[in-house]
C-alpha cells in the first residue's frame, strides 16, 4: 500500500489506466475484473479478434471445430464447466474401451487394449506420486520415458507370458503422453511431473466447441474496455519509480501511457521477446522465463461424407472416442520415425455436434515436420498431402473399403502454431528434462514485477492444478486483476460478488 500512497501524492488520475497486453482468455478475463473494480482498461491486441489460441474454424463439411482447447480438464470447481452448463455447451467423454492397433497395423481385442492402457496409466499416476512425494531427491535429467523404463519391469515380470512384449507395448504407449503436453514423453521433467497434474475428476471433450464460453468471458470487455485490435506491441518500458508512467511502443512508433500494464502474450512470445521489456527484466525472471518448456501441439482434421468406422446397422464392430495406432511400421515413406498416431473420432457426439469427422493430435517432431510440409502449398495441395499422410491410419478402421465414397474424406484442416508469430511459435507451457527450480520459476512468472507496474497472466502463470489449460489461464488473469486491485485498496471498498476469486 506504500506504494499507492506514493503514486496518488505524484497526482494519479482518480481511474487508474490498466493495459492488458492480449485479448486471450487470460487477458479477457483480467480486463473483467479490472473493469468491476472501476477502473480504466485499454486490451491491446495483435490479432483482428479476441481468443487468441481459443478460437474457432468451419470445416469443409460446415461443422464448427476448436483450433485450440478441446478439453476441460477436470470437473471439481473448474470455472470452465461452469461456463459450460451456462452457455449450454456440450461437454462429454467417451465410455469405450480403447482401440489400439499394434505396430503392424493389427487391432488388439478390446480386453487386451484395455488392459494394457489400463497399465500405461497405472504407471503414469505412479509418477504422479513419485514425483509429488520425493521432487527434491530426483535428478533434474531424469525423465517420465526413464521412470516408464524402470516400472514396466515392475509391473511385467520376467516370469510372465509374453513378457519383452508386453514391455514393449508398453514403452510405445508411454509415448501417447506427448499429445497431453505437446512435447515428447523422452523430455518430460520426472522431477516436475507434478506440475503437470490437473484439477481432480474428469477431462471432458468440449463437443460444442469453447465460442459460446469465449462469446461469455468476452462480452463485458468488449462492452466496457477499449480495445486497439491489430496493434503489435514492440516495447514496454516499466517504471522504475512510483511517479513514472508505464509505456508501451506499439508497430508504428506510437507510445501509449498506463498505470500498470499485464502481460498475457503466450510463454514462446516472451521467450523470443525478452529484448521487448525496458529496463532488462530481472536476471530470475529472465531465467523463469527460458527455463520453462513451450510445446508444439497440433491438431488435424479429416472428414468424411459419413462415418464409417460405426457400426452399420445390425452390426457390433464399431469404433467410439480415442483410437491409437503405435509405432506402425508399414508407413515407410510418410512415418519413417514411426510416430505414434492417435485420433478422437467426432462422430458419436449428441446428434447436434457430431459430425464424420476424425480429429488427429500431433506433437514434437512430427509436428515440426507436417506444418513445414504444407507451408506455401495451395489449399488443394495441403489437404492432399495430410489426407494422404493418415491414409494408413484412417484406412485401418472398421468398415474401411477403397471403393466406397463413404471412405473418401471432403476435406480436411490443419492447425499451426509452430509459425503463427503471436502463440509464440508453439503452444502450451510444458517442464521439460533439465529443469531444477519448475515450481520457483512459476511463481516468478506468476508474481510479476507489481511494485514497478509490471504483471504477468496466462496459462503459464497459472495454478499449479491449471498449467496449460484454459481453466489455467482464465484463473490467472482473474488473480492477476484481483491482485491489482488490492494493490489500489480498491477491493477492501467495493463487494462485487466475484465468486472463487
Amino acid at each position: 500500500m506504500e506504494g499507492f500512497e506514493q503514486r496518488t501524492k505524484g497526482g494519479l488520475a482518480s481511474k487508474p489506466h490498466v493495459a492488458v497486453i492480449g485479448a486471450g482468455l487470460s487477458g479477457l478475463r483480467c480486463a473483467d475484473i479490472l473493469l468491476k473494480y472501476g477502473f480504466k482498461v485499454t486490451v491491446i491486441e495483435a490479432r483482428n479478434r479476441v481468443g487468441g489460441r481459443l478460437h474457432q474454424q468451419t470445416l469443409p463439411n460446415g461443422h464448427l471445430v476448436d483450433i485450440g482447447p478441446n478439453w476441460i480438464h477436470g470437473t471439481t470447481d473448474n470455472p470452465m464447466l461452469d461456463l459450460a452448463k451456462q452457455t449450454n455447451t456440450e461437454v462429454g467423454s467417451w465410455d469405450t474401451g480403447s482401440y489400439i492397433f499394434d505396430h503392424a497395423g493389427n487391432p488388439f481385442n478390446v480386453d487386451d487394449g484395455e488392459g494394457h492402457a489400463t497399465l500405461m496409466w497405472d504407471i503414469v499416476q505412479d509418477a504422479f506420486k513419485h514425483s509429488n512425494k520425493s521432487s527434491k531427491d530426483i535428478h533434474h535429467d531424469e525423465s517420465l520415458h526413464d521412470f516408464f523404463l524402470q516400472k514396466v519391469v515392475e509391473k511385467i515380470p520376467d516370469t510372465e507370458e509374453d513378457y519383452e512384449k508386453k514391455r514393449k507395448v508398453i514403452m510405445q504407449m508411454s509415448e501417447l503422453w506427448g499429445a497431453f503436453v505437446g512435447s515428447p514423453v523422452f523430455s518430460q521433467s520426472l522431477k516436475f511431473f507434478w506440475l503437470e497434474e490437473c484439477i481432480e475428476g474428469e477431462n471432458l471433450f468440449c463437443g460444442g466447441t469453447y465460442k459460446k464460453v469465449l462469446d461469455t468471458v468476452a462480452k463485458p470487455v468488449l462492452k466496457g474496455a477499449e480495445i486497439k485490435f491489430q496493434t503489435k506491441v514492440e516495447r514496454i518500458s516499466y517504471r522504475r519509480d512510483p511517479e513514472e508512467k508505464v509505456k508501451i511502443q506499439v508497430e508504428g512508433g506510437q507510445t501509449l501511457e498506463f498505470d500498470d500494464v499485464v502481460v498475457t502474450t503466450p510463454l514462446g512470445w516472451l521467450k523470443r521477446n525478452l529484448d521487448a521489456f525496458e529496463p532488462a527484466l530481472p536476471a530470475r525472471m529472465t531465467k523463469a522465463i527460458e527455463a520453462i518448456g513451450y510445446g508444439c501441439l497440433e491438431k488435424v482434421y479429416i472428414s468424411f461424407p459419413r462415418a464409417f468406422w460405426l457400426a452399420p446397422e445390425g452390426e457390433v464392430k464399431r469404433v467410439q472416442g480415442f483410437v491409437q495406432w503405435l509405432s506402425p511400421n508399414y508407413a515407410p515413406e510418410s512415418n519413417p520415425e514411426q510416430w505414434n498416431q492417435e485420433v478422437v473420432e467426432l462422430a458419436s457426439l449428441s446428434p447436434e455436434n457430431s459430425h464424420p469427422t476424425l480429429l488427429f493430435y500431433t506433437y514434437g517432431e512430427q509436428s515440426q515436420y507436417l506444418t513445414s510440409q504444407v507451408a506455401g502449398l495451395s489449399s488443394k495441395e495441403k489437404d492432399d498431402f495430410l489426407m494422404n499422410f493418415f491414409k494408413p491410419y484412417y484406412s485401418r478402421l472398421p468398415h474401411y473399403s477403397e471403393s466406397d465414397t463413404d471412405c473418401v474424406p471432403t476435406g480436411c484442416m490443419a492447425t499451426d502454431w509452430l509459425h503463427d508469430e503471436l502463440a509464440g511459435f508453439g503452444s502450451y507451457s510444458n517442464f521439460q528434462v533439465g529443469l531444477e527450480n519448475g515450481d520457483d520459476d512459476i511463481r516468478t512468472m506468476r508474481e510479476g514485477l507489481p511494485n514497478q507496474g509490471l504483471w504477468m497472466a496466462g496459462e503459464h502463470t497459472a495454478p499449479f492444478v491449471g498449467l496449460g489449460t484454459a481453466t489455467g489461464a482464465y484463473w490467472s488473469g482473474e488473480s492477476v486483476g484481483r491482485r491489482i486491485a488490492e494493490s489500489y485498496g480498491r477491493t477492501k471498498r467495493r463487494s462485487l460478488g466475484l465468486g472463487n476469486l
